[in-house]
């Protein structure tokens, strides 16, 4: 295992945070995307960018977010899909979190307005990394984590499991952070709205 060191490099500007949004193109024509943006600037810590990728070439979510997140030199990368909605207090909530224990990887609960929580039984429970590495994902990808530490492991199309279109297309990059000895840690809040849909892989199975 390799040990992911705290040193950030000195073109990374300690404390920023950078929101990153790939963007599957159905949403920028049904307005799912510019409620998205909307969330981002109610933000009461504002986010100091915002990196967003179109999926043009319908290559998924994963490399579209990778995409996005290329020269991004913010200490913390902040997930969002461009089909969900962060709460004004995500941000400010994610980097308090990270703040007082330090964590690499920070991730909150959510509300499901017209679906349901697949993994209620995780939800205010300490990071399990054994239930990650043997059973199920069930860290969603709006997440804060250290910029540093994506690039590290190469991102997130490198580390997909199984195929390219897997809906789960972030659960092999939370493997390779843990083998990089990244720390994750649950906020106990609901800090977003996971939007079910007919054209996306919660709602169908079909696109993200």
């Amino acid at each position: 295992m390799t040990q992911f060191l705290h040193r950030l490099p000195s073109w990374y500007r300690p404390g920023e945070v950078t929101a990153v949004i790939p963007v599957h193109l159905p949403n920028l024509a049904n307005g799912m995307y510019h409620r998205a943006m909307i969330s981002v600037a109610a933000q009461s810590h504002a986010v100091d960018q915002v990196s967003v990728a179109t999926d043009q070439d319908h290559r998924g979510a994963a490399a579209t977010r990778d995409i996005a997140l290329s020269g991004i030199t913010t200490e913390w990368s902040a997930f969002l899909d461009s089909d969900d909605e962060w709460y004004p207090h995500h941000v400010e909530a994610l980097l308090d979190t990270a703040k007082t224990t330090g964590a690499d990887v920070i991730y909150p609960w959510f509300d499901v307005p017209k679906g349901f929580d697949p993994f209620p039984q995780y939800e205010g429970q300490p990071f399990n990394e054994e239930v990650i590495r043997t059973t199920q994902n069930y860290v969603p990808i709006t997440v804060l984590a250290k910029t540093e530490l994506v690039h590290q492991v190469g991102g997130f199309a490198a580390n997909v499991r199984g195929s390219g279109t897997n809906p789960c297309d972030d659960w092999g990059m939370w493997l390779a952070c843990l083998d990089a000895g990244a720390k994750f840690v649950h906020h106990n809040g609901r800090t977003w709205r996971w939007n079910w849909h007919k054209g996306n892989t919660s709602g169908s199975g079909e696109n993200w």
